[in-house]
């Protein structure tokens, strides 16, 4: 075998019985997507721990090529490359706030003399901190650089191999520009050699609006291959309109009056702590036809924040919508999110002077005694709504009493929130922005 790319073995024949190589017979203990069983039985990689991967002669003989094709267009879109350590001192990256902001997904480590470092999960601080070491001048603009570098990060859940470790390659390219032109002018560089790439490794690619997270920017777009074992979600319409489901954006509809609609009204509904029974319930002693859609769901979720407190906050949404979690997160970031636990109520219940307003189950807008419009909200906590929930939309919701809901709520009338979030999940009927503009 030879290999007629990258510095491995270059024009050096290897006969096959002298070859680094061992396949398995059987699929190896833990590796759950096909990939990752694949590239350990064909002996592409080898796993040295949770997320942490050695790659082998064969492995690292098509990495090389492909790391080839991509410093290849990058060098037709004009950048240059540069290799970055990956061990980082600290103060770069306190200086932008992502010493803090990456929390536990840091490495950090200290040297012999207590200095702070990390193990780089990208390297933004290093490229602005190098340009500006060189350059001083507007006219040493426009500048594009580029490096292949491994990255880590202390992903909770490492899983499918490759596809989600801790350890990973990642081509970042950053450019330099003098104007608003000249960095539209790069950014097209750069998309147009990402989709070279993709087409000289025939892989199927869709262009899709992303949230910059904590990389930041004003603008993000990302490409991403279609596999069903992906760590992501985008959506897309025959229109010509893709994002991740993180950068989908509601249209909210427009606002409709309440005159002649009748006061909120509190009902019992035993055994009901479900959207389903509830509206179960509903059409039985209402007499309506009601659906899921006509109900305010109330999401406590908790969010831990970089200076270590916890708050909580509700979030309602329409009952026939699911909270996506990812999408809570960047909603949320650069706090951490995640469904209120049992000991979140408890201690709410212990400090608040609202105690026994968050009844599980029944959690609304709106209680009996009315609300404080523009000071707090029903429970005392922080509340939020879904684009969709506009004045003069009314709902079935939670009336904060055990067993008790309240039906004719009216958003601008009854209850008012502290502002939006785009937390629910998308489905396919979704009208995207453009259709919805139209």
């Amino acid at each position: 075998m030879a290999s007629d790319h990258g510095q491995y073995n270059r024009g050096v024949v290897t006969r096959l019985s002298n070859f680094f190589l061992r396949t398995l017979r059987e699929d190896p203990a833990g590796a759950e997507v096909a990939s990752h069983r694949l590239l350990i039985r064909a002996g592409y990689i080898r796993p040295q721990a949770a997320g942490i991967f050695a790659w082998l002669p064969l492995g690292l003989r098509v990495k090389s090529k492909i790391e080839t094709v991509i410093r290849e267009e990058m060098a037709a879109a004009g950048a240059q490359e540069v290799h970055f350590p990956a061990l980082m001192p600290r103060e770069a990256y306190e200086a932008t706030g992502r010493w803090d902001e990456y929390g536990d997904l840091l490495f950090r480590l200290q040297d012999r003399k207590g200095g702070d470092y990390l193990l780089a999960p990208t390297h933004e601080e290093a490229f602005t901190l190098l340009v500006k070491d060189l350059y001083s001048s507007y006219k040493d603009l426009p500048l594009t650089i580029f490096q292949i570098q491994d990255k880590y990060r202390d992903e909770a859940r490492p899983r499918a191999g490759l596809l989600r470790g801790r350890e990973f390659t990642m081509k970042d390219a950053y450019s330099f520009d003098a104007s608003d032109e000249g960095l539209d002018a790069s950014y097209m560089a750069q998309r147009d050699a990402y989709e070279r790439i993709f087409q000289r490794l025939g892989l199927e690619y869709a262009i899709v609006q992303a949230d910059a997270g904590a990389m930041g920017g004003s603008r993000s777009e990302e490409f991403l291959h279609p596999t069903p074992v992906g760590e992501d979600t985008f959506v897309r319409s025959e229109g010509g309109y893709a994002a991740n489901v993180e950068a989908y954006t509601t249209t909210a509809p427009e606002p409709v009056g309440w005159e002649g609609v009748g006061e909120a009204t509190v009902f019992d509904s035993p055994n009901t702590p479900t959207i389903e029974t509830l509206v179960a319930h509903s059409n039985a002693v209402l007499a309506g036809e009601y659906t899921a859609a006509d109900t305010l769901k109330n999401v406590v979720l908790a969010l831990k924040h970089l200076d270590g407190t916890r708050e909580l906050v509700v979030v309602g949404i329409p009952g026939d919508r699911e909270v996506d979690m990812k999408r809570a997160e960047v909603a949320f970031a650069p706090a951490e999110v995640e469904p209120a636990t049992d000991a979140d109520f408890e201690h709410f219940d212990k400090l608040s002077d609202r105690a026994g307003r968050l009844v599980r189950g029944y959690i609304g807008p709106w209680t009996p005694e009315g609300q404080y419009l523009g000071e707090e909200s029903a429970t005392g906590i922080r509340y939020l709504v879904d684009p969709r929930v506009v004045d003069g939309t009314r709902w079935i919701t939670g009336a904060n009493i055990d067993q008790k809901h309240v039906h004719t709520v009216v958003a601008g009338r009854d209850f008012t929130a502290d502002g939006t979030v785009e937390i629910a999940n998308v489905r396919e009927e979704t009208p995207h922005p453009m259709a919805q503009a139209r």
